[in-house]
């Protein structure tokens, strides 16, 4: 029955159980206990009395072999004195106590009642990392801790060119957080799309990628990369994980992901030939994605008077899972594919703080951009189309204008 220690542990180590017995102690119980301390090792438990109780401190035990100790040989001695006085049993009292307790690990074959859960959840986790790598598809990532600040001339403003060009401009490590959400350009009326700009896949997700590597080495050591993306149902394109695999082969850490639950029930609910019948079911999809990386590091540093998002706010959002409706001012503005300005500002409150410099690379009517401005963050916000950018711009000037008046009165 011995166990590994043998010394005793500091007390606060131990849970404390106590059976008042009103009485002073049977020399029969003192000799129980004595026994108890020979047989088992105190580092695991020990039986005392103290102010007229029985007293257990506890930190590991497996009650059935404690039971049968003091309900065998050991034991008779007691037993007999219990009997003769007519009085309850303390010993068993205390073992129902301990037994009733539904908090504990299982180590050995054993209850663990003291740092169970940090044995399992730090030292367990930090073996286990060291055995098969943490995050074992960042192996060998070629990044830096040494974050660089943007360059005046390019904070909080809003630039008309292609992203990958504008991108090679900056240095590396000088962006906080990059949000966007990818121009798809297949059966959409983008304005782009008269430059020919809707290309094969193939192209397509060349020229994002490229984009996409731009924006891994401006990103800051632990910053973060937010995508919103849908799969393309139509032609069975996994959009989503086509991109996930991009930046874990380019080492980034994926933090998550997020459903988009949009709530739009109106989606065909089947394609031809599909209705009632097993032969090709159209699945019906009513969300789309945010998937979130990080570069080099889970942990994002900042000043803790820079966060602003409230206690009910994050206790909501880290359910990842956002009911939040389409934008529905996507005329207003001319752009066929807006996302809204609620998942804008739930993304920039939960995974950046006040004074980050915000990047979209595909900024469009300029969403990203307003909502950065009015969360006091920095932005820079890139399109290749001058109409849209032309639109960011009288977003800011529009929202900067009302938010001046605000201040005022």
């Amino acid at each position: 029955m011995g166990r590994r220690r043998h010394k005793k542990r500091e007390l606060n180590e131990y849970i404390l159980l106590r059976e008042p017995l009103s009485r002073e102690a049977f020399a029969e119980e003192e000799v129980l206990i004595a026994g108890l301390a020979r047989t088992f090792y105190e580092a695991d438990f020990f039986w005392t009395f103290e102010e007229g109780d029985l007293v257990c401190y506890l930190h590991e035990m497996e009650p059935g072999e404690v039971r049968d100790f003091i309900t065998g040989p050991a034991g008779t001695a007691v037993l007999k004195r219990y009997a003769k006085e007519q009085c309850r049993n303390p010993f068993i009292t205390l073992l129902e106590k301990i037994c009733a307790i539904g908090s504990y690990g299982i180590k050995g074959g054993r209850r663990i009642f003291v740092g169970y859960a940090d044995e399992r959840k730090v030292i367990s986790r930090k073996k286990k990392a060291e055995e098969r790598g943490a995050y074992y598809y960042t192996t060998g990532h070629p990044f830096t801790r040494n974050n660089k600040a943007l360059p005046e001339e390019y904070r909080d403003t809003i630039i008309c060119g292609d992203s990958e060009e504008v991108l090679k401009r900056l240095p590396d490590n000088c962006i906080d957080i990059i949000i966007t959400s990818p121009p798809y350009n297949f059966g959409l009326d983008y304005e782009s799309d008269k430059k020919e700009d809707a290309q094969v896949w193939e192209q397509y997700f060349q020229k994002l990628f490229a984009v996409f590597l731009e924006g891994i080495r401006v990103l800051k050591w632990g910053g973060r990369i937010i995508v919103n993306v849908q799969p393309l149902f139509s032609e069975y394109i996994p959009i989503h994980h086509i991109i996930s695999h991009f930046f874990m082969e380019h080492k980034l850490i994926w933090k998550g992901e997020i459903i988009w639950e949009k709530n739009n029930y109106n989606c065909k609910y089947t394609s031809w030939g599909s209705w009632k019948s097993p032969s090709s079911p159209y699945l019906k999809y009513t969300w789309e994605f945010i998937e979130i990386y990080c570069k080099g590091d889970l942990k994002k540093t900042g000043e803790k008077e820079e966060i602003d998002i409230s206690d009910e706010e994050f206790k909501s959002w880290v359910v990842a899972k956002w009911s939040i409706g389409t934008e529905r001012r996507m005329k207003q503005f001319d752009h066929p594919a807006m996302f809204p300005e609620e998942l804008v500002e739930r993304c920039l409150k939960l995974f950046s703080y006040q004074g980050d410099v915000i990047l979209d690379p595909f900024n469009g009517a300029g969403t990203t951009t307003a909502v950065a401005q009015r969360l006091k963050r920095h932005y820079i916000g890139i399109d290749i189309s001058s109409q849209y950018c032309a639109t960011a711009e009288e977003r800011l000037k529009k929202d900067k204008k009302i938010g001046d008046q605000l201040v005022l009165f």
